[in-house]
């Protein structure tokens, strides 16, 4: 990466810190949309997962207190069923079509949501739950948004913030420990990568910490609002995503 680029690569390390250590999620959404314009698609894919290890990791450790394992083992076992089935099924159906769709359904659960009072509160047994897991490994390996459902059915339970993100954060560390080893196996992780994460470390770092911070400030009502939007930001981001595909595959 030529010299001049990495003020914006460090500028957008540190937002998607901020963003994650603020709700919990929704770093690879920030990042991506600098870094896929100054580094490989490749590097950027392994560096959202490395990256994910911390910020999940720095989640679970400072809501510890919240833990519940009855809560979190049967959404974990759901994604990891569903993240290589969904990453197979990309040679199966477009790619394009998929994330529009899913785009738009998560546009439209957003919008409602922000502009309704919200939904639930849900009692969600245990294989309900591993479906809910299964269909968040699903989305996570046809789109990249691997915790989106999981965060939504958390928050439709009616939990505190802290709940939700004590049960969410753990699914998206076992997700990106899935995806992790599969870059690593297939060689993602390389020198450059390597030296790319160590230049965007501490920012990455200061960002979350930052980010964690503004979190304690809030109240539920408040976080809600805050999943709400992001959850419509990864929409919009999908369908638009998408609509290039289509383009490209149009022109071609």
């Amino acid at each position: 990466m030529d010299g001049h680029l990495i003020l914006p690569f460090v500028l957008a390390t540190f937002l998607g810190g901020f963003v994650s250590g603020f709700s919990g999620f929704a770093m690879g959404i920030v990042v991506s949309g600098v870094w896929l314009h100054i580094i490989t698609p490749v590097q950027t894919a392994a560096l959202i997962a490395g990256y994910g290890l911390l910020t999940q990791g720095y989640g679970i450790a400072k809501l510890r207190h919240e833990w519940n394992w009855q809560s979190i083992w049967p959404l974990t076992l759901g994604t990891a069923i569903g993240i290589p089935v969904g990453v197979m099924l990309l040679t199966l159906v477009d790619p394009g079509s998929v994330r529009t769709g899913v785009g738009v359904l998560l546009v439209v659960y957003a919008l409602y949501g922000l502009l309704h009072p919200p939904l639930g509160p849900f009692k969600i047994g245990v294989p309900a739950d591993i479906g809910i897991g299964i269909a968040n490994g699903l989305v996570g390996g046809l789109t990249g948004l691997g915790g989106i459902i999981s965060t939504i059915s958390c928050q439709l339970r009616g939990w505190s913030k802290d709940k939700q993100r004590a049960v969410f954060q753990p699914v998206l560390f076992a997700a990106f420990v899935i995806i992790s080893i599969s870059q690593f196996v297939a060689g993602s992780y390389t020198a450059e990568t390597v030296r790319l994460y160590g230049i965007g470390l501490p920012f990455m770092v200061a960002g979350i910490w930052i980010g964690f911070k503004l979190y304690g400030t809030i109240n539920d009502e408040t976080f809600r609002k805050a999943v709400l939007l992001l959850v419509l930001i990864a929409g919009a981001s999908l369908v638009v995503a998408a609509s290039g595909m289509l383009r490209l595959t149009a022109a071609a």
